[in-house]
């Protein structure tokens, strides 16, 4: 469904990523492990378009190439991305963030459709479709932002940190509703700090070093890795 093959991009002489190639496939959850600085953001700002990648890179979903594609095709394409940070707009209402996203012109025709499905997966949001951004809790303002994504009709989510910053119950919130994102059809790219929570959901995960990919296996072959647990799961890693 997704493929990227040999990405490689560089901010000057520092090179972020080399050769990097991931698979997702439909109604997966695939998660990005890797230390600070391993090029996890990089790689999902060259998916989303907002990072250029090096001549060869091959990024394709649902078999249209994407490498040579701006930003806003790659929406209408069907990727959607919640940055590190979230990127609301806090002055506005929830409301007016959430419409936000369903700009592209593949999610026009269904925005009401896709509100109500929103407004169902974070009933907190429903509650307080009229409220100010800027006035939420952290967890409030992350399920404002993936919401707007997913206002865009996406196939292909990109996730970076969506749990840095919450409260425990929050990340509880916040897990559960990707899974019930992943169960309504759409695959999931996910890049965590909190790893051994998101390999308790995921389906497959890569291991990311200075910009290569060091591993590869299913999320529960992960989970019980000693290399992996003490790499990523080690007592500073909080369960939430």
């Amino acid at each position: 469904m997704f493929e990227a093959h040999q990405v490689s991009a560089a901010y000057g002489l520092h090179q972020a990523l080399d050769g990097v190639s991931i698979t997702v496939g439909t109604n997966e959850l695939v998660v990005i492990l890797g230390a600070n600085g391993a090029g996890k953001s990089t790689l999902l700002k060259a998916i989303a378009g907002l990072v250029p990648t090096a001549a060869g890179a091959r990024i394709v979903l649902d078999g249209l190439e994407l490498q040579a594609r701006t930003v806003e095709q790659r929406v209408e394409a069907g990727i959607a991305l919640v940055p590190e940070g979230r990127g609301v707009f806090g002055d506005l209402t929830v409301r007016e963030n959430l419409l936000l996203g369903a700009y592209p012109q593949r999610a026009r025709a269904g925005e009401a459709q896709a509100l109500a499905r929103v407004l169902q997966l974070f009933p907190r949001l429903a509650e307080r479709l009229r409220q100010t951004v800027r006035t939420m809790s952290g967890g409030e303002q992350q399920m404002v932002a993936i919401g707007r994504a997913l206002m865009s009709a996406p196939r292909l989510l990109l996730l970076d940190e969506p749990s840095l910053g919450l409260s425990p119950r929050m990340c509880g919130e916040l897990f559960r509703a990707l899974q019930q994102i992943r169960a309504a059809g759409v695959s999931i790219l996910l890049v965590e700090q909190n790893a051994r929570r998101s390999l308790a959901i995921g389906d497959r995960g890569y291991l990311l070093e200075n910009g290569r990919i060091a591993g590869h296996a299913p999320a529960r072959q992960l989970l019980d890795d000693p290399a992996v647990q003490a790499a990523y799961l080690g007592l500073g890693k909080s369960l939430h």
